[in-house]
């Protein structure tokens, strides 16, 4: 296994120092670090990187998320497919906008408070013991409540999304292959989800209910894309329209059924 340290980047990087610049006034000019597919399983102290805005460490073997406090100006991290089981370490990242963590072992989404510029979120994918299911911490999602417009939470044996309703800027939100079993629960979310636009739930049990697709269209005014496919103006103008008339004729059967209660109570008075 190889630890990435500071000799590792001099040494390995596609970027050369120039001829009078020194090892140390390169490291800290440096903002992206690709170390993909390198047999990482560690990351040691990299302070003297302070410029680094995008760091790859993508398909390692990292097991814990160490060393980064440093890396203040950091916008994008890619650390999918590792061995990573608890999301921390994360805090002084103010300025992250992109963290993948897809393909690991993490059972709980937490310890991303104070990220508070965190637009996109990629967790899909975590190798779960069988039968449980990826969950949310209620502090990390209040924290990302304003920030986070992309979620990508697929192929985790979620069978509740209720509680990413308080993500009021989300405008995508892929949750394909999960357990989603009630059409009404995601109604309740698009109520909520006024920005959401792009929604993916392709392969969940919840695709095959009567009417899924078109409860959805009718209950989200934003939506434009639903499980791969866009959404046309005249497909929800019909849908408005069938819907209106269905509820018109709820409301005159209930007039008239009340009307003839009045009826009958008249004739029983007059007998």
């Amino acid at each position: 296994m190889v630890r990435l340290t500071l000799d590792l980047i001099a040494k390995k990087s596609n970027l050369k120092p120039r001829k009078e610049e020194t090892t140390l006034q390169y490291l800290k000019k440096i903002t992206h670090i690709n170390f993909s597919a390198k047999n990482i399983d560690a990351i040691e102290d990299l302070s003297l990187c302070k410029n680094l805005s995008v760091l790859y460490l993508y398909d390692n073997c990292i097991s814990q998320i160490t060393n980064l406090n440093y890396a203040t100006n950091l916008t994008h991290l890619y650390l999918q497919n590792n061995c990573i089981s608890c999301i921390e370490n994360l805090g002084s990242l103010k300025k992250l906008e992109k963290l993948y963590l897809g393909g690991n072992y993490i059972a709980v989404i937490e310890g991303l408070e104070g990220l508070e510029r965190l637009r996109e979120l990629h967790v899909e994918s975590q190798r779960l013991p069988l039968g449980e299911k990826l969950l949310f911490d209620p502090r990390t999602l209040h924290s990302l409540a304003k920030s986070l417009s992309i979620l990508n939470i697929s192929n985790n044996n979620i069978d509740d999304v209720r509680d990413l309703e308080i993500l009021e800027n989300l405008n995508q939100l892929i949750a394909v292959d999960n357990q989603l079993l009630h059409v009404k629960d995601l109604e309740c979310l698009l109520n909520k989800l006024m920005k959401l636009w792009k929604m993916d739930l392709n392969r969940n049990p919840v695709c095959l209910k009567p009417k899924y697709r078109d409860r959805l269209i009718l209950v989200s005014k934003s939506l434009e894309f639903l499980d791969g496919k866009e959404i046309k103006n005249m497909e929800r103008q019909f849908l408005m329209n069938w819907k209106a008339s269905k509820d018109a004729k709820k409301i005159s059967k209930k007039r008239n059924s009340k009307n003839e209660d009045i009826s009958n109570s008249h004739i029983r008075i007059s007998l």
